[in-house]
């Protein structure tokens, strides 16, 4: 039974570890995409202020 216990305990380790990876990477790909829209916007004022 205690190997159970054990066997059972590194599984929901594991899910708790992968899970917080999963959070990682969906915040890394949200900033991401948000930094993307800042260059592009950043990039058109600038476009835009040069061609007066």
């Amino acid at each position: 039974m205690t190997r159970f216990a054990v066997a059972i305990a590194i599984a929901l380790t594991s899910l708790l570890a992968l899970s917080s990876c999963a959070n990682t990477a969906n915040g890394l790909a949200k900033d991401g995409r948000q930094m993307g829209n800042a260059v592009d916007e950043s990039t058109h004022r600038v476009l835009k202020a040069g061609q007066n």
